[in-house]
């Protein structure tokens, strides 16, 4: 949404600020005019993404295509270990932590691979990963550039950043 200018809320119907006493509809069509007008096409190839789960795909897929331009981001059914490579890309993952899906002892496994992948395969990559149980940080074998606390479904968890050289 924010690489094709896409304004929040776009597929609401109708906000609060509009029952206001003070609410100027023509002011706000005039300013939600300018802001669709803005709206830059995403071209095909600039995002995408993928999951071992059908399910997840197939929820990405029906949620990306109410958006303008969803329909160019490239969604598939795919095991990380199985791309060729992300150089110079930005990476955004949110893998398993054993909390829902699989054990620790698993997700410990599974941060050691991502970690190799990153690290031959991405070069020149900058990597976000959420991390749902903090004390995976250490198991993906990188130094974080940063870390920030990250509340997600009550979970205590961190984003970490990683420059991939």
């Amino acid at each position: 949404m924010r690489y094709c200018r896409i304004p929040s809320g776009l597929l609401r119907k109708r906000f609060g600020f509009e029952c206001l006493p003070d609410f100027d509809r023509s002011l706000w069509l005039t300013l939600k005019g300018k802001a669709d007008e803005a709206i830059r096409p995403l071209s095909s190839g600039v995002i995408a993404g993928s999951d071992l789960s059908r399910e997840a795909v197939d929820a990405a897929r029906k949620n990306t295509a109410y958006l303008p331009y969803g329909k160019e981001i490239g969604l598939k059914v795919c095991d990380f270990q199985r791309i060729e490579g992300l150089p110079n890309t930005t990476i955004v993952s949110n893998p398993p932590y054993g909390v829902r899906l699989g054990t620790k002892e698993n997700a410990g496994r599974l941060y050691r691979l991502l970690g190799d992948f990153l690290k031959q395969r991405c070069q020149g990559a900058t990597a976000y990963i959420y991390f749902g149980d903090r004390r995976l940080i250490p198991e993906i074998g990188l130094k974080p550039a940063w870390k920030r606390p990250l509340k997600n479904g009550g979970l205590d968890g961190r984003l970490a950043k990683f420059e991939i050289y």
